[in-house]
């Protein structure tokens, strides 16, 4: 079946991290959204409609990793489709569908249907036009997977996700390595990849849900990893680490201090001591020495957070930060409940951070400044220098790209 995964308008509500990518490259678990819905959709050609901002970098970087044919923002044909949600989360597979029906959410929000409408394009789904609309009415089906609302819905969801991802895991397990290291749980709830290192005094629990290190992971000594967990490909867990159930590391990270229950995109840093907890963050980041997530009001009360449509109650009491790609914090930052820290932030202050920090600003006890574009690119030159990377120009389109959109949404 023709599968067309598209973006809506409703992609602003995931910001600081949708700035920078379609709001079906968010990460849960091991993988992404869009990795979830090809893995239950099975599509035998997939379109992908995004932002057109975005429609390059899609083609570039998306596309080619995923196997099957894929086109980006082009219009339907005469062939039968199924439109489904980019903010999806598909945990089993799809209902079979013969006739135009449709899934819709408080009478608005497109969940995803099955139609022929020839030349129905993505400048339709972002503009909700008559045509778009029209899908509303079709015929009620039966919901399948659930659909995401904030970036904190990931952070509540993961621990379901990881497991969701490790029992989908179709490679098998290379062989433990020696060494002085502990294992709890059974022998199955443990995948290794090529090149893991397990360093002496190291505590793998798995008691209580699977643990999943990628290839070239390696665990310090001393340090205490819990199921479920992921940790990605080169990710560094250094030595007295705690990493708590429902964490995800992403390829390339290092990391130490405690964390829990948090989503970590690849290449970000949080090498010192420290608590993130119930959190999400991007890309790129790093975290001074330090840097704490409060996850809980003192009250115990209901948390609220910063969306994409402004301040908002989470109905959570525990939620720590979302935290933007490329975003910086100094050492003892100390981040309350519901954080927002902006796309390429950088966060300075000896109190308590705001709750609230614009993207491209520089914080500090004297004030907010605007962080000039181009000192900020050069910034990330240096950065992936560091990881023998070089920022191209699809790299600097996006950037300027993300600069210009906060601008709007974070009003």
């Amino acid at each position: 079946m023709h599968i067309v995964i598209f973006e809506g308008n409703h992609w602003p509500t995931f910001a600081p991290l949708s700035l920078t990518r379609p709001v079906f490259q968010l990460a849960t678990g091991m993988s992404s959204l869009l990795d979830k819905q090809i893995r239950h959709l099975k599509p035998a050609r997939l379109s992908l409609w995004v932002r057109p901002e975005l429609a390059e970098m899609t083609r570039t970087r998306i596309v080619p990793r995923l196997g099957l044919p894929t086109t980006v923002n082009e219009p339907l044909n005469d062939e039968p489709a199924m439109l489904v949600s980019g903010r999806s989360l598909h945990f089993r597979q799809r209902l079979e569908l013969d006739l135009e029906s449709a899934v819709v959410d408080d009478g608005e929000v497109l969940r995803y249907a099955y139609t022929k409408r020839p030349g129905l394009c993505v400048d339709d789904v972002l503009n909700r036009t008559p045509v778009w609309r029209k899908l509303l009415e079709l015929p009620s089906a039966e919901p399948r997977g659930r659909m995401v609302d904030y970036l904190w819905d990931l952070v509540s969801w993961n621990e379901e996700s990881l497991i969701e991802d490790f029992a989908h895991l179709s490679a098998p397990s290379g062989e433990k390595p020696p060494g002085a290291y502990h294992y709890v749980g059974d022998a199955d709830q443990l995948w290794l990849g090529e090149g893991v290192r397990l360093s002496p005094g190291a505590v793998l629990d798995a008691s209580k849900g699977p643990i999943i290190l990628g290839k070239g992971a390696s665990i310090g000594a001393n340090s205490v990893i819990e199921g479920p967990c992921y940790i990605g490909a080169g990710a560094q867990i250094l030595p007295q680490a705690l990493i708590r159930p429902g964490t995800s590391v992403g390829m390339m990270c290092k990391v130490a201090g405690e964390i829990g229950n948090s989503v970590l995109f690849g290449y970000s840093n949080k090498a010192h001591y420290g608590y993130l907890g119930d959190s999400y963050v991007g890309k790129w980041v790093n975290l001074g020495a330090g840097t704490t997530t409060s996850n809980l009001k003192n009250t115990y009360g209901l948390i609220t957070a910063r969306g994409g449509d402004g301040e908002l109650q989470t109905d959570r009491r525990f939620l720590g930060a979302c935290i933007g790609d490329h975003a910086k914090t100094a050492i003892e930052t100390r981040l309350p409940a519901g954080a927002y820290v902006g796309f390429g932030s950088m966060v300075a202050v000896a109190g308590t951070t705001p709750k609230f920090v614009r993207s491209l600003s520089f914080l500090t006890d004297a004030g907010r400044d605007d962080y000039r574009l181009e000192s900020f690119i050069e910034v990330v030159k240096r950065v992936y220098a560091r990881r023998d990377r070089e920022v191209d120009a699809m790299d600097e389109t996006i950037v300027r790209y993300a600069a210009e959109a906060s601008k709007t949404i974070e009003q």
